[in-house]
């Protein structure tokens, strides 16, 4: 009986969990005048494709969906890079100040990044940068979180592999590149995921300095649709904007889920 309730349980997460998106897929399939009507339809009769169509005439989709995958990939790719070398250093090197400094650094999250916005702002103007994929990419590269998260799983591996490898002459960066880096691909897939979801669904800073087209990322694109003709939303125009923007993200999550399972419980974010 037990089992019955909590597999019911689960049953109404589930539904209660995906229903949303596939409304949201339902309504992008719908013809306006069918979306505000009093019965709402779940299924949509007739099925159309023509705000699909309405988006790509209002748009260039396929700009903006480059756009945002560029700065997601190349920001992912760089905030790894770096949230690597800084967690290596802070967990396998001894150096004098080396906890402090790591607390400062931590200390940088209890910032809002809010309050970041306009001095960031004025000095990516002050560079010249505004409207330009630098804007979108650099200002994102420095994570306190992402150096925490491989900081940690750094400290569980075993230092035999690296005693064994300065013995036969290696240096830092080779046992870096070479032994910490690959043991750590669950966690590096975990910081992946977490980067490019934040990266692809970024809004208040590209709102700032990515509003021409060519820069434009699908968040901002997405926003602006909600301003249609005669100030009237139309639902199923900014649902299949939404579709779009959603899918990558689960594609991107279903590819690494087993590594992202497997970074969270090993890098000491659980719980």
């Amino acid at each position: 009986m037990q089992a019955v309730i909590n597999y019911a349980i689960l049953a109404l997460l589930i539904i209660t969990m995906i229903a949303p998106f596939l409304w949201m897929v339902s309504t992008s399939l719908k013809s306006q005048e069918y979306i505000l009507t009093a019965t709402p339809q779940f299924i949509p009769r007739p099925l159309t494709f023509e705000s699909y169509a309405a988006l790509a005439q209002r748009m260039a989709v396929g700009r903006i969906f480059f756009n945002s995958v560029f700065v997601a990939i190349a920001g992912s790719i760089g905030q790894i890079l770096i949230a690597a070398m800084a967690a290596y250093a802070f967990s396998r090197i001894q150096w004098r100040g080396r906890d402090a400094v790591f607390l400062l650094y931590l200390a940088t999250m209890m910032i809002p990044a809010v309050v970041l916005v306009l001095p960031q702002f004025a000095l990516i103007r002050r560079l010249g940068w505004v409207n330009t994929y630098q804007a979108l990419i650099v200002p994102g590269l420095v994570s306190a979180f992402g150096t925490f998260l491989l900081r940690q799983s750094f400290l569980a591996l075993p230092v035999d592999y690296e005693e064994a490898a300065f013995v036969e002459g290696a240096n830092y960066f080779t046992v870096f590149r070479r032994i910490i880096l690959p043991l750590s691909r669950p966690a590096l897939a975990t910081l992946a995921i977490f980067s490019f979801m934040g990266l692809w669904n970024s809004y208040l800073w590209p709102l700032f300095v990515a509003r021409k087209e060519t820069v434009m990322t699908l968040p901002v694109a997405l926003a602006a649709l909600q301003s249609g003709p005669r100030a009237l939303t139309e639902w199923n125009v900014v649902m299949a904007g939404a579709v779009i923007t959603v899918l990558p993200i689960l594609v991107v999550y279903l590819f690494a889920q087993r590594w992202f399972v497997q970074g969270v419980v090993t890098s000491g974010i659980k719980g």
